[in-house]
């Protein structure tokens, strides 16, 4: 199991550019495997790591995911594939349809037949990341005839974050693999991994990628640790979506996911998503303070180091 940070989902205060590029380049020195980013309502997830990966080597860059409903999806392949070749290959795109109370409560974009948008939109994007020509006219989305050449090209990974058992269904057929975010390990064992893998299979394609995103700190009070992350993450426990996979994992609310406590504990939680199936586990340090994010990030180092 590969191990990487998520930002953007729980960060102390939003990083500008100049600010995810020192991340990147530390976690990168530190032997990270990966940098997600999440795409919400600051920088641009897809420039930002395009920016990222002129200034680093080895490290994975990701999107955490990018809403596809406001893009077009010949625009969201040409961007991926522009990252891709800034970052020499190292770039995967994750994507994901948001929330109706975003799309259509402030968008202003109708949320209908959310399966049907995403079976359209992985059709025309996944060939599109692999250099291909596509032609398909849909009911949303249409691609008549469409090439993208752009210099430096490499085929860009796309993975969908998938949580009901149609999206899982759609990202094991026709994309790479899924990204979680508010779904326990119960669910990602009993349900998530079982279907996506599944639908690979029949699709005749290899094991998907399966990366995680967990809330962690390393601290030796994790009750106050778990008050300020259920704070932090309030919103995401009442987001449909991701409600639906808190009460299948049968817990109150985002904090109650966190892995945290001390360094076996930390050691322990961690080590159970890997048994799993877990292939990337996308470390999302929750700190409330400066001084516990280095602490969780020198553990999280560590642990790789050894």
């Amino acid at each position: 199991m590969r191990t990487g940070l998520m930002i953007g989902a729980a960060d102390l205060a939003e990083l500008t550019i100049e600010d995810t590029v020192v991340l990147a380049q530390k976690a990168e020195s530190r032997g990270f495997a990966s940098l997600w980013m999440a795409h919400v309502f600051g920088l641009d997830a897809i420039s930002t790591l395009a920016m990222v990966g002129q200034q680093t080597s080895s490290i994975s860059l990701g999107t955490a995911v990018t809403p596809t409903y406001p893009r077009h999806p010949t625009a969201i392949a040409q961007q991926a594939l522009t990252a891709g070749a800034a970052a020499g290959g190292r770039f995967t795109l994750g994507i994901g349809l948001s929330h109706q109370i975003v799309i259509e409560g402030m968008f202003g974009l109708s949320y209908d037949k959310p399966a049907k948008h995403m079976k359209e939109y992985l059709t025309i994007l996944g060939p599109l990341l692999k250099g291909q020509t596509v032609t398909y006219a849909g009911e949303q989305f249409n691609s008549n005839n469409v090439t993208l050449q752009v210099p430096g090209y490499q085929p860009v990974p796309l993975l969908v974050a998938a949580l009901g058992p149609v999206m899982l269904k759609l990202a094991g057929e026709l994309a790479d693999g899924t990204m979680t975010w508010m779904t326990g390990p119960g669910t990602l064992a009993d349900y998530v991994i079982p279907t996506i893998r599944k639908s690979a299979s029949a699709a005749g394609k290899p094991d998907p990628t399966i990366a995680a995103g967990f809330p962690i700190v390393l601290t030796n009070d994790p009750e106050g640790t778990r008050e300020h992350i259920s704070k932090a993450l309030q919103v995401y426990g009442m987001l449909p979506s991701y409600r639906s996979m808190l009460d299948k994992e049968g817990v109150a609310g985002p904090a109650e996911l966190a892995i945290a406590g001390d360094e076996t504990e930390l050691r322990g939680d961690i080590q159970q998503l890997k048994d799993i199936g877990v292939t990337d586990f996308c470390a999302v340090i929750a700190a409330s303070d400066i001084e516990s994010f280095d602490r969780t990030f020198e553990f999280l180092a560590s642990e790789i180091d050894e």
